[in-house]
């Protein structure tokens, strides 16, 4: 028994890879519902911050500012890789992942569904994302 456990996630999607105590790291790697045409909600955790690393591929991560319980203007960043990227606790997010694209996820244990509210994209909002990406991909 070494007391090295190796975990890879290969599949599209997000998938938790090790919890331990009060953190998890997860991965995300693109599948069709990443492409930035496809993105219909944003999420925000009121509990906690979360973390990514670009590991392969690109992504842009697209933070709201809160108007009054509506997303409001949104801010594309392009992840560069081997460098961490802190969403802090209730910001609004999502993220656009071109295809071949693998991101690893820092966030606490007990990140879920249940205590992360989601809000759905609008078509404006859509629209304006699929136009930061645009620009950032390009």
């Amino acid at each position: 028994m070494s007391g090295i456990d190796i975990h890879r996630f290969d599949g599209g999607g997000y998938k938790p890879v090790v919890d331990f105590e009060g953190w998890r790291v997860a991965m995300l790697n693109s599948d069709g519902e990443f492409l930035p045409e496809n993105l219909t909600f944003a999420q925000r955790h009121p509990l906690t911050d979360e973390v990514f690393v670009l590991l392969e591929g690109s992504c842009v991560l697209l933070a709201f500012g809160d108007d009054a319980g509506a997303l409001g203007q949104c801010e594309a960043v392009k992840l560069e890789k081997n460098t961490v990227y802190n969403v802090r606790q209730s910001v609004w997010h999502t993220h656009a992942l071109m295809p071949h694209t693998r991101v690893l996820v820092v966030e606490n244990r007990d990140t879920t569904n249940e205590n992360s509210p989601i809000m759905t994209l609008d078509a404006q909002k859509r629209g304006e994302i699929m136009e930061l990406c645009a620009r950032v991909f390009s």
